[in-house]
């Protein structure tokens, strides 16, 4: 095939918005936030050399900045402290642009050490060069996180949709191509078209498709040579919530679930629970006894309420917890929730619920295994939301399951708790459990933790 150069389908299409001034953008960005993390590195450094010796520019501060200096710049920018997915991101960023201070500072140390030069450095300037980086690096990213922000409206990429063939709402703000419109009708053996296409995705950072199922395969062979992120939009598979692809023998495989807790990070939150769970069990023991006491003096039944409840992986377990109702008159399946004034509910019963006492045996659940400190709340298996069963009332509930369910969770502190009257009851609580799971670190749940003593005594809690 003879191609005309002069052909005006060769040419560059007229673009619908100036991609390099975004991408020209992106790069002072990053550069700003380069320069304001090297202020906050020498501030720190001249800081230090005030307090300690009066005098900003002493040898000492002025040493310690040029020889953290580019080895922080190194780190960092190998830590990609510097990318442009860190713009919209301040949490991410301030994050791999502080481990790269540390380990250059310890870097430093180390081998100020090894040299026997350390007797160069001063603890001071250096103790006080480290705090006053770490609080100026975090709010220098903040205010530059404000300013982007306002300067940008975190449109910072550029999005390409090409419609081809189907009827489709595009999201707003997002550049469309339509392949009639614009002559882009997919075919590999036709080189003039892959010029054209080339052309618009120049400075693109994602495009993505919609086209009817038989073109999905020659549009997947366009866009693996279009050094762009591709995506093709498969509405069918909106329904099994696909999150990747994978293999399995040689076949591709729709990834539809992951483990939100990988191996070592249960192994951290397994961790915690042992060592706030046995300490805390020993030192709770008299009350745990004297409720005991307590239970079986007011009225006639066992001291503990078994539950069968759902935890991980939507296995049944029993949840312990002290019996705070009438023997005869307890509820094991859940069906009805407890009310403000249920005269189910015996003298001690009322105390220990309003004070969430009638909870600590859970404790015993924690050490075998079966709950964690901090999760998703486990449900009875009758649990109702006004008439209707948990999971028929929004069928992500089950997602819930992924974690081990927990002693407190992030809905409880937000004061989700006690009796579900309305399908609006589960649905905060839910949303508040998926949250959790997407988002879990180790520091979420020592947060949770602490805020939980704000919420031990509850209106809800009865």
């Amino acid at each position: 095939m003879n191609m005309n150069i002069a052909d005006p389908k060769l040419h560059p299409p007229k673009s619908r918005v100036p991609l390099s001034e975004i991408q020209a953008m992106r790069v002072r960005l990053c550069l700003m936030l380069l320069v304001v993390d090297c202020l906050t590195v020498f501030l720190g450094c001249i800081l230090g050399n005030v307090i300690r010796f009066g005098d900003p520019f002493a040898a000492t501060g002025l040493n310690l900045f040029s020889v953290v200096l580019p080895i922080y710049v190194g780190i960092a920018i190998n830590s990609d402290a510097y990318a442009a997915d860190v713009l919209p991101d301040v949490q991410t960023g301030l994050s791999r642009a502080a481990m790269a201070y540390i380990f250059a500072v310890f870097a430093v140390f180390f081998l100020a050490y090894y040299m026997k030069v350390a007797s160069d450095l001063s603890r001071v300037t250096s103790g006080i060069a480290i705090l006053t980086t770490l609080g100026s690096m975090a709010a220098g990213r903040y205010l530059c996180f404000l300013y982007i922000k306002r300067l940008t409206g975190m449109k910072l990429v550029y999005d390409l949709m090409i419609i081809d063939g189907v009827t489709i709402t595009p999201p707003p703000g997002v550049h469309v191509l339509r392949t009639t419109e614009d002559d882009l009708c997919p075919d590999v053996h036709d080189p003039h078209m892959l010029n054209r296409l080339g052309m618009h995705l120049q400075g693109v950072d994602r495009v993505v498709i919609a086209c009817p199922p038989e073109r999905r395969q020659v549009w997947a062979m366009l866009l693996k040579g279009s050094n762009v992120n591709g995506h093709i939009i498969a509405e069918e598979l909106d329904e099994l919530g696909a999150i990747g692809i994978g293999t399995f023998s040689g076949n591709h495989t729709l990834a539809v679930a992951h483990a939100p807790l990988d191996l070592s990070r249960r192994a951290v939150k397994r961790g915690l629970d042992l060592i706030l769970t046995i300490p805390g069990v020993i030192f709770l023991a008299p009350l745990l006894i004297a409720v005991a006491i307590a239970i079986k003096l007011d009225s006639k039944g066992p001291v503990f309420f078994l539950q069968p409840r759902v935890g991980r992986g939507n296995r049944i377990f029993l949840m312990y917890k002290f019996r705070s109702m009438k023997h005869d008159l307890s509820d094991h399946d859940g069906n009805k929730s407890t009310s403000r004034d249920d005269d189910r509910v015996t003298r001690v019963g009322r105390f220990i619920r309003s004070s969430s006492i009638d909870e600590l045996p859970q404790l015993f659940n924690v050490l075998r295994g079966e709950m964690s400190l901090v999760g998703p709340r486990p449900h009875a298996l009758g649990s109702l939301a006004g008439t209707e069963l948990f999971w028929e009332v929004d069928e992500r509930y089950w997602h819930r399951h992924a974690s081990k369910p927990g002693l407190t969770g992030l809905a409880q502190v937000r004061g989700y708790r006690g009796e579900t009257r309305e399908r609006v009851d589960l649905a905060n609580r839910l949303r508040a459990d998926l949250e959790y799971l997407n988002g879990w670190t180790i520091w979420r749940d020592i947060s949770i933790l602490m805020s939980t003593i704000r919420v031990v005594v509850h209106r809800n809690a009865y």
